[in-house]
């Protein structure tokens, strides 16, 4: 019943929306600044998988951590247990943290200096740290890199998703958007591609790890330079001239973009009306779906276990057998599945709807789990004593590669896709810098605790995550409504008919039609 109200109010919205004159064409300038503004993933992929293939690299590890490295070359150590170290923990987790505070900071700088220059900001700050933690002679030197790495990701994470969801045609929005996370999985990628030949290189293999973080933070500062600022922000900044002309080079020149750019007016114009702060804002009564969301999307998406599988997934695989090689191979075979279940999301996500995704989604990644838990706690041991048959160390390779397929279908992109529409232009970057912000504690909340809770709970840790897919699973199906395909500014009318939220959100006003462009008179000839 309210899926049906939900997808009923998306395509009323949806229809109003092309019926108001909203274009749909895909431009060249669209697909540039689209694919410079996602290069923001690169930054995060990049650094959330070089950390996994460093923490069982050998050169790193003789480096930094002799006593894990001991621990790993003893043959009666508890394997859940080997990298549970608190230092160790801090170099990963401190990222997250920094994050943290520069998604606070960023959400107001972006309303003030614009998307593209906020997603700049971040570029350069990772520029700067990358060099640092590959300059690295001691551990201090590790982690201010990785704050500062920490800050830029804050900054990117923020930005580059709304520029994004405003900047895409709404047709397309979903697999516009989603291409962040398409390219947040290219970094990973890349990260597990190089950390297979650095592993192999002793002494300073894992100098080479670092310092190609360089080149994504390069990628960004170069190619931001030359896409436009969105016309929504512009307009909230007050330059109108600036975003009807941004809107044209977006929409191309044969569009009328009029209709669009009276609607962000609107927004706008909302948003002066409000004298208090868009954080103060965002938790009055009008604004509530979009406060649960923007708390609920975070927080079930670090609940899904996608930091056990993802960030840790070498320590996964070595903890079950594989040399520290191989599980840097089985990282690279993961990437490859989570990539390409991405662009099925992309292909499909605007036409059969977020909540669809969702449920498949959800669906899948309850299997992988329970069947993960099953696995180790029959094949490994409650002690971590047993050593892992061959075919249930191989079977643990699928059921991480199914759960990335699942993964890369829902949550994956999701995460992304729906922040970054659902809120009003009055609240977006407050309810951007909100969820990430939450995100990024979660994670850093599970950075420091997972390797403790695996080495503590053993198994119990995949049905723990499995418990909570089956929550956010219910919470999706009762309470997000479709939003595919419905204008970013029109997104009020899908809250103001769904059969929960209608309670809290008005309808909104309907927007007058633009006039046409003038038309030119046809002559025979000079007068």
């Amino acid at each position: 019943m309210a899926g049906r109200g939900a997808v009923a109010a998306a395509e009323d919205a949806a229809g109003a929306g092309v019926a108001s004159g909203y274009s749909s064409e895909i431009t060249f300038t669209v697909v540039m600044s689209c694919l410079m503004a996602a290069s923001g993933g690169l930054i995060f992929g990049y650094d959330i998988s070089i950390t996994g293939g460093l923490t069982q690299m050998q050169s790193f590890l003789e480096a930094f951590f002799p006593d894990i490295w001991a621990k790993m070359n003893n043959a009666e150590q508890d394997a859940y247990c080997i990298f549970d170290s608190q230092v160790l923990t801090t170099f990963v987790s401190s990222l997250y943290l920094a994050g943290v505070f520069a998604c606070l900071i960023a959400g107001h700088v972006t309303r003030k200096v614009g998307r593209r220059n906020s997603m700049l900001i971040g570029a350069s700050l990772f520029f700067v740290g990358a060099i640092l933690n590959c300059a690295a002679v001691n551990i201090a030197m590790l982690v201010v890199g990785r704050v500062l790495l920490g800050f830029a990701v804050g900054f990117t994470n923020q930005s580059a998703p709304v520029y994004l969801a405003e900047i895409a045609p709404a047709r397309w929005r979903g697999a516009f958007t989603s291409i962040f996370h398409f390219f947040l999985n290219v970094g990973m990628f890349v990260a597990d591609l190089v950390n297979y030949r650095a592993n192999t290189i002793p002494v300073w293999g894992w100098r080479l790890s670092l310092g190609v973080a360089i080149i994504p933070a390069a990628v960004i500062l170069v190619g931001a330079a030359f896409i436009p600022d969105t016309p929504n922000s512009l307009v909230l900044r007050g330059k109108l001239e600036e975003a009807r002309a941004s809107l044209r080079r977006i929409r191309g020149d044969a569009a009328n973009v009029e209709v669009e750019l009276k609607d962000i007016v609107r927004a706008a114009e909302e948003d002066r009306q409000h004298q208090s702060g868009a954080f103060r804002r965002i938790v009055r009564r009008e604004y509530r779906p979009h406060l649960v969301m923007a708390i609920a999307v975070p927080v079930f998406f670090e609940l899904t276990g996608m930091i056990v599988v993802t960030l840790f997934t070498p320590l996964l695989f070595y903890t079950v057998g594989f040399s520290s090689q191989k599980a840097i191979l089985g990282s690279i075979i993961t990437d490859v599945v989570s990539l390409a279940s991405i662009a099925v999301a992309a292909l499909t996500v605007d036409r059969y709807g977020r909540r669809t995704l969702f449920m498949v989604g959800g669906g899948v990644l309850l299997v992988c789990l329970v069947g993960m838990a099953w696995t180790y706690g029959a094949q490994l041991g409650s002690d971590g004593g047993k050593s892992m048959p061959r075919g249930y160390a191989v079977a643990v390779v699928a059921l991480v590669c199914l759960y990335d397929a699942g993964f890369g279908i829902s949550w994956g992109p999701l995460k992304w896709i729906i922040p970054s529409e659902i809120f009003p232009l009055e609240v977006r970057s407050a309810g951007q810098s909100m969820s990430e912000a939450i995100s990024l504690t979660l994670t850093f909340v599970q950075t420091q605790s997972f390797l403790q809770m695996l080495c503590s709970f053993k198994f119990g840790a995949f049905a723990y995550n499995a418990a909570w897919v089956v929550v956010m699973t219910a919470f999706v199906a009762a309470f997000l409504p479709e939003t595919k395909g419905v204008p970013i500014e029109s997104l009020g009318a899908v809250w103001a008919q769904h059969w929960y939220w209608k309670r809290f959100v008005k309808q909104p006003a309907p927007v007058a039609p633009a006039p046409p462009p003038p038309q030119l008179k046809k002559t025979d000839g000079p007068a």
